[in-house]
């Protein structure tokens, strides 16, 4: 939520523990592997008026649901606009008690959202290399990537009942935050978030992508030397696509195929729709079709927002 949108719904952005009466909080459960980003992710959240907690003993958790949500046990209680609590292997002597914790805040209607981080061993063993920080599983007999088997192994659980599950292999800090505030923002929206993102696939495929779309076999204005240093976001390289019938093609057809298929997804109590639009370099083809797409999306009333992975870099 921004500033405005905080102070409109009676929440000073600058104290996020003021109340709003009447309000519905969504909760937002951290997990994950350690080095994967968690600490990045619940900072996000504070930033934008979520009141977070890192490490929650699980035991806890109903208690301080219950302090989140009006009419809990016969009581009121203090209702905030957001709230997340970080719950990892520290956790590991109350982890055995969370599937029963987590039953008891759904037979008593409390909804909460379970996002899991994770990225590739390798990955994770780079990261713990270039800091000082002792992952919370490896001890004088048990080594680094031992104790990440074991902390996935461990989690396993959390991951199997994550609405959304994020890799931050090849993710920055940057980009995971904005993935971040999406996902908050999804949570707080009564209809599915509707993520088109353009992207290049020499840097990699998007990991979280629900569709992905190549449009590499059409026209590229990176041949054109006085198209190239431009981007898709540029009126000299979106004349370019507008003169172009297979451009308006492949749009039209992307546009009628999602049109169809995401009300399915939409039935299915999904919070968070994410579509990837790739060409080369995710400069020119992707950007253009991405912002085509969301001017389309949007005549429909369908709540969408567009990121250019490339471009934000």
């Amino acid at each position: 939520m921004t500033a405005l949108e905080l102070e409109t719904a009676g929440v000073s952005p600058m104290n996020p523990m003021s109340p709003i009466n009447n309000a519905t909080t969504d909760m937002i459960i951290i997990s994950g592997l350690s080095g994967s980003g968690r600490s990045v992710a619940l900072q996000s959240l504070e930033d934008i008026g979520y009141y977070c907690i890192d490490n929650l003993p699980a035991v806890l958790l109903f208690e301080f649901a219950a302090r989140l949500l009006p009419r809990i046990d016969g009581a009121d209680a203090d209702v905030f606009p957001g709230a997340s609590v970080s719950i990892d292997s520290r956790n590991k002597n109350f982890l055995s008690g969370l599937d029963a914790t987590l039953t008891k805040l759904e037979s008593h209607a409390i909804n909460y959202r379970i996002l899991f981080l994770e990225a590739e061993e390798q990955k994770l063993v780079r990261r713990y290399s270039e800091t000082r920080r002792k992952h919370p599983l490896t001890d004088d007999q048990t080594p680094l990537l031992e104790g990440i088997r074991r902390e996935r192994a461990l989690l396993q659980p959390l991951h199997d009942r994550a609405e959304k599950i994020i890799d931050t292999t090849d993710t920055t800090a940057h980009e995971l935050r904005g993935l971040i505030r999406d996902f908050a923002g999804a949570g707080l929206s009564s209809a599915p978030l509707f993520l088109v993102e353009s992207f290049g696939f020499k840097h990699g495929t998007p990991r979280e992508a629900d569709f992905v779309f190549d449009v590499r076999c059409l026209p590229n204005p990176y041949w054109h030397k006085n198209l190239a240093p431009l981007t898709g976001l540029d009126a000299p390289v979106q004349e370019f696509f507008e003169d172009n019938p297979e451009v308006r093609d492949m749009t039209g057809e992307i546009f009628r195929f999602l049109s169809k298929w995401l009300p399915g997804f939409a039935n299915e109590n999904r919070s968070y729709i994410t579509v990837a639009i790739g060409c080369t370099g995710g400069q020119h083809r992707s950007v253009y079709i991405s912002e085509q797409l969301e001017g389309l999306f949007s005549q429909q009333d369908i709540i969408v927002q567009v990121r250019h992975r490339e471009l934000a870099k």
